[in-house]
C-alpha cells in the first residue's frame, strides 16, 4: 500500500484497548461477584450482542433513525439489528420467549459488553462491561430488598469495608405522584417527564444548581453544547428541590430509614395516592433491611436516587463508593455510583401484553474495577509471564519444545520463543514480556547434558550496581547451570524464590 492509502492506526473514539493485568484483574473480580449471587440463588444466563432493534424499543425514536442512543444496522432481509444498549431489555425479551420453561420467580445473574452511541468523555465510553442480577416474576419487596442486600454483600466481598460504601434506595413513584401534582399527566407529557427524569439523574453531577436548568429552559456544558430542558414553570421546579434536597436528618447515619421516611410525609404532595403508595413500598423495604440487620450506614433511603431511564416503575437503587483515593498524579478521587437498578414491571409487556413484575441490579464492571485497583483492593500481579525458553539452534527446536512441554506439564506457564532472531533479540523479547525467568541451551549445554537458567528479574537488580559495559559482558547475572533432568525443579525453586 502506498502511503497515501494506508489506514491510520487509531482506536475508535470512545473505544480502548484493554491490557492482560486489567483482564485478569476484572476477572478476579467478576469471580468474587458471581460467588456472591450464586450464594444468593441466582443462576447464570446469556444473551446475544445483537437484538432486533424494536426489541430494544424504548431507547429508539419513533422516527426512522434507529441508531438514536444505539448501534444499528440492516440484515439482508432489510430487518433492524442493533447492539445492546444494556442488558435488561435482553433479559426481558428472553423471558417473554421461554416464559413457559422458567421457573416463576426467574433468578439470574449475566455478564457482558454494553454499547451506547453516545457523546463519549472522560471515564465515559462507548463499549463497556456490566454485571446484572435480576428477579423477574415476583412483585413483592422483598425481592427489591434483597438485590440491595446482596450489592452491599458484594462491596464487602471485594474488600470494601463498611462506612467506604452506601447502597442507596428510593422509590419512582414518589417522584410520579409529584409531577402528577404539578400536571405533567398522560401521554402528551411522557417526552417531558422523561427529559425531567433524566435531569434530575444528574443530580450528583450537577448539584442543583445544574438541575434547575435542566428543568427549565436548558443548560449549556463547557464544550458549548445546548441541552434543552423540560421547560417547567419555576412553582414546579420549587416543589421538585424539596422532594430532591434532603430534609435535615441531623447530619447522623444513626437516623433510621423509617424516621427518613416518616419526615417526607409531611411534603404537601404526599397526599396524592402514587406518592403514598411509594412510601408504603419504601417502609415494607426499611422493615426488611432492619429485620436482617442492615442498618443505614449500609442501605440507606435517599430521594436523590432517581435512576435516567424511563422503564424503572417502584424502587430504585444506587451504589456509591465513599473511599477517596489517589490517581497516579496523586490528585484525589472520587468515584461515587459504580451500580445501580430498580424496579421495571413494564418491561416484560411490551412483548406479551401481560404485565410481569421484575427487578434488578446493574454493576458498572470497568468503573468498580477502576476504584478498588486505585484503592489496592485489584489483584492485578497474581498471573506471572511465562518462562521462556530460547532457541539458541534452530535445528533442535524439538528439544526446546519438549523443555517446554515438561515445564508446562508441572504446571509453569512457559513458552518457547517463535521467532526468527537471535540470542540478542531474544533475550529482548523476554524482557519486554515480563519473563521471571529465561532457559538457554547452546550446542556446549547439549553436550553436557545442561541447561542454563537466567533470572531476569534479579539480574536487572545485580546490572544496576556495574559502572562499565565491560564488566557487564564479563559476568553472567544471575544465571546458573541445571542437569538436563533438573530443570523443572530448578526453575520451580527460581520461581519460588
Amino acid at each position: 500500500m502506498t502511503k497515501e492509502n494506508r489506514p491510520k492506526a487509531r482506536v475508535a473514539k470512545g473505544f480502548r484497548d484493554i491490557a492482560a493485568d486489567e483482564i485478569r484483574g476484572t476477572r478476579q473480580m467478576l469471580a468474587k461477584i458471581q460467588e456472591v449471587y450464586e450464594a444468593y440463588g441466582f443462576e447464570p444466563v446469556e444473551q446475544p450482542f445483537i437484538e432486533y432493534t424494536d426489541a430494544l424499543g424504548k431507547f429508539l425514536p419513533d422516527q426512522d433513525r434507529p441508531n438514536a442512543g444505539v448501534f444499528s444496522f440492516q440484515d439482508d432481509d432489510e430487518q433492524w439489528l442493533s447492539l445492546r444498549y444494556d442488558l435488561t431489555a435482553p433479559l426481558a425479551r428472553y423471558v417473554a420467549e421461554n416464559n413457559q420453561k422458567l421457573p416463576t420467580p426467574y433468578r439470574s445473574y449475566r455478564q457482558g459488553w454494553v454499547f451506547r452511541n453516545e457523546k463519549p468523555g472522560p471515564g465515559r465510553f462507548r463499549q463497556f462491561m456490566q454485571f446484572d442480577a435480576d428477579t423477574v416474576g415476583s412483585a413483592s419487596p422483598v425481592a427489591d430488598a434483597e438485590v440491595c442486600m446482596m450489592a452491599a454483600d458484594t462491596m464487602e466481598a471485594l474488600g470494601i469495608q463498611r462506612g467506604q460504601y452506601v447502597m442507596k434506595f428510593n422509590n419512582r413513584k414518589l417522584l410520579d405522584g409529584l409531577l402528577d401534582s404539578i400536571g405533567l399527566i398522560g401521554e402528551e407529557s411522557a417526552g417531558r417527564r422523561l427529559i425531567v427524569l433524566r435531569a434530575l439523574d444528574k443530580f450528583d453531577r450537577f448539584g442543583f444548581s445544574g438541575v434547575e436548568k435542566l428543568l427549565g429552559e436548558g443548560r449549556e456544558d463547557e464544550s458549548g453544547d445546548f441541552t434543552k430542558g423540560a421547560g417547567l414553570p419555576q412553582r414546579a421546579i420549587d416543589s421538585i428541590r424539596r422532594l430532591l434536597i434532603r430534609i435535615d436528618f441531623g447530619g447522623s447515619l444513626e437516623s433510621s430509614n423509617e424516621e427518613m421516611l416518616s419526615q417526607f410525609e409531611q411534603l404537601d404532595f404526599a397526599v396524592n395516592e402514587t406518592f403514598a403508595a411509594g412510601i408504603k413500598e419504601l417502609r415494607a423495604m426499611s422493615e426488611l433491611f432492619a429485620s436482617a440487620g442492615y442498618g443505614p450506614d449500609r442501605i440507606r433511603f435517599d430521594t436523590t436516587i432517581v435512576r435516567g431511564l424511563e422503564y424503572y416503575t417502584g424502587p430504585v437503587f444506587e451504589c456509591e463508593l465513599l473511599m477517596e483515593t489517589k490517581d497516579e498524579d496523586g490528585r484525589t478521587v472520587r468515584f461515587g455510583s459504580v451500580g445501580g437498578g430498580g424496579r421495571y414491571d413494564d418491561l416484560v409487556a411490551r412483548f406479551t401484553g401481560q404485565q410481569v413484575p421484575a427487578t434488578g441490579f446493574s454493576i458498572g464492571v470497568s468503573r468498580l474495577y477502576s476504584a478498588l485497583k486505585l484503592a489496592g483492593l485489584a489483584q492485578e500481579a497474581a498471573t506471572l509471564a511465562p518462562v521462556v525458553v530460547l532457541v539458541m539452534d534452530k535445528d533442535r527446536q524439538g528439544d526446546y519444545w519438549r523443555m517446554v512441554q515438561q515445564l508446562r506439564a508441572s504446571g509453569v506457564r512457559a513458552e518457547m520463543y517463535a521467532g526468527t532472531a537471535g540470542m540478542k533479540a531474544q533475550m529482548k523479547y523476554a524482557d519486554k514480556r515480563g519473563a521471571p525467568l529465561v532457559v538457554i541451551q547452546g550446542g556446549d549445554e547439549k553436550a553436557k547434558g545442561e541447561v542454563q537458567v537466567k533470572d531476569l528479574r534479579l539480574g536487572s537488580e545485580l546490572a544496576s550496581n556495574i559502572a562499565s559495559r565491560e564488566e557487564y559482558a564479563s559476568q553472567r547475572l544471575a544465571q546458573f547451570s541445571v542437569a538436563e533432568a533438573d530443570l523443572v525443579s530448578a526453575v520451580k525453586k527460581a520461581l519460588a524464590q
